[in-house]
């Protein structure tokens, strides 16, 4: 009997063995340093002359491992054998394909520390960010798991006289996996997971910051028995590997996270059609946002910094969901702002193999480059009230930066910063914080505190995003509990770990037989 689902415990970090435990995990991970990872095609390792190299962001010259690189060759071959492949995997029993996910979500569990470990050293990030990210990726593979189950066999129909009537969900192809590097196990997990155990093959292409912890998934599945060739490992360039994959005739599907320039180009190429291809490619998503916490004038103003300040600066900013806007009624803008940056202040900066440090590097000299473009438009655009600063001189770390009486039409007040910067905007009422809270082209995430009911009802109606909190933090959707994902700008509001997500990577097929 498969027991209901139930969110993954977060560790109590406060308990010295649990504290111990991780320690342990780092000296393992840290043990490894430098260790080669081939690219895996139907089971087969190949070891190839080009490498990607996974660089620690906190000591920018410390490698955490390497990765073979593909080439167009090898993902030809790839996507080849995967198709093979998929004629088998896709008879296996739905109930057979999760109880597989239920094995590798065991076997991950048990490898908790060790996959988070991975995560200080390969994306910065704090320990709780980190064990969070493992969380999420097992709860992924265990709600998932229960759905392909539920979708497995013929689904309810209306009883018609003179014939039986099935409707049954098949699986749809060879899939390409794109993950992103700021949730470098949950998202991969849940992306990868939600594929296979619908029936597909897939292509996973992990993101060239964080290769390292998409190896120790795949090494994960196969320990659980996954088949050879249904997850077949594939590191390498977005234009030279990826856009090939994208637009390879026996691509079925493509589901991204990412950038929303980088997602607007796989939609492009997707829906050319190669010679050959049989299919629309279908497309999942999921591309950024510009998210806000509002706060009105009625608040708990203490709750709101707090869950401000949090949404900002959770993992450097490097969220989709960040709260990257604070908008403030006027009435308690000071008020707030004061508190906002205390609190930030109070932040602890630096290396994240310790475990107390809140705040550690971006990922790598990419996103510093561009974030720290954007604090210095931020510099002319707003009121500099705390941070501001910079130094990638041994990895690359960025203050929390506070900009004040931004205007909302403002670049760092409409555009993607992916880091660590705040933008504080001034409302005049609730109607105009209303507006300057759906005044963005994206659509994911948002908060707002109040305790006027009809403000907050009215909230539910007209704050336009796709995962949206009353009096709490922008950032923290749990699998089963808040399904995820935008509208707009921000991609195919995928949803992810909701009931709905599994039916993006199936197809219907209804039969009708006479009596």
């Amino acid at each position: 009997m498969i027991m209901d689902y139930r969110p993954e415990p977060l560790t109590d970090f406060s308990k010295e063995e649990n504290r111990k435990a991780f320690e342990e995990a780092l000296a393992l991970v840290k043990s490894e340093f430098g260790k080669e990872y081939p690219l895996i095609i139907n089971g087969e390792r190949i070891f190839t002359e080009k490498k990607i190299v996974s660089y620690n962001p906190a000591k920018k010259d410390e490698v955490v491992g390497v990765v073979s690189k593909a080439t167009q060759e090898l993902a030809d071959r790839a996507i080849k054998e995967a198709a093979e492949v998929f004629e088998e995997w896709k008879n296996w029993a739905p109930d057979a394909r999760a109880r597989l996910l239920f094995k590798a979500a065991a076997i991950m569990r048990r490898r908790k520390h060790e996959l988070s470990a991975v995560m200080v050293y390969e994306a910065g990030k704090s320990w709780p960010e980190a064990d969070a990210d493992t969380a999420e990726a097992i709860d992924f593979m265990e709600f998932y798991g229960r759905q392909m189950i539920r979708l497995g066999g013929s689904q309810s129909v209306t009883p018609y006289p003179g014939e039986t009537n099935d409707n049954y969900y098949i699986p749809l192809g060879v899939g390409i996996v794109i993950p992103p590097w700021n949730f470098p196990n949950a998202i991969l997990t849940g992306m990868a997971s939600g594929a296979v155990v619908a029936g597909n093959t897939i292509i996973l292409k992990p993101a060239s910051a964080t290769p390292i912890i998409g190896a120790k998934f795949v090494e994960i599945m196969e320990q659980a028995g996954m088949p050879a060739g249904v997850i077949n490992f594939l590191p390498g360039s977005g234009g030279e590997v990826g856009d090939f994959l994208v637009e390879h005739p026996l691509t079925r599907f493509i589901t991204f996270t990412g950038s929303k320039e980088v997602g607007l180009r796989i939609f492009q190429k997707a829906a050319q059609v190669a010679p050959g291809q049989k299919w629309v490619k279908r497309v999942v998503a999921e591309m950024g946002g510009k998210d806000a916490v509002l706060v009105n004038n009625d608040a708990d103003l203490e709750a709101a910094s707090t869950a401000i300040v949090a949404s900002a600066f959770g993992f450097q900013g490097q969220k989709c969901s960040a709260g990257s806007r604070a908008i403030i009624h006027k009435d308690v803008y000071d008020e707030v702002l004061a508190k906002v940056v205390e609190k930030t202040a109070a932040l602890k900066r630096g290396y994240t193999e310790d475990g107390s440090v809140y705040l550690g590097p971006v990922v790598d000299g990419s996103a510093f480059k561009t974030v720290t473009k954007y604090i210095e438009i931020g510099k002319k655009e707003g009121r500099l009230v705390h941070g501001g600063n910079y130094d990638d001189s041994v990895g690359y770390y960025i203050e929390p930066t506070v900009f004040a009486d931004v205007d909302s039409k403002a670049v760092i007040g409409q555009e993607e910063i992916f880091g660590p910067v705040l933008s504080v905007i001034k409302a005049e009422d609730i109607e105009d914080g209303f507006r300057i809270f759906n005044d963005t082209e994206y659509g994911l995430t948002g908060s707002l505190y109040a305790k006027d009911r009809a403000i907050i009802e009215k909230g539910r109606k007209e704050l336009h995003v796709g995962n949206l909190y009353f009096n709490r933090k922008s950032t923290g959707a749990i699998v089963g509990v808040h399904p995820f994902g935008g509208f707009n700008m921000s991609g195919t509001d995928s949803k992810t770990g909701s009931e709905d997500y599994l039916l993006l990577f199936l197809q219907a097929k209804s039969i009708s037989e006479a009596l």
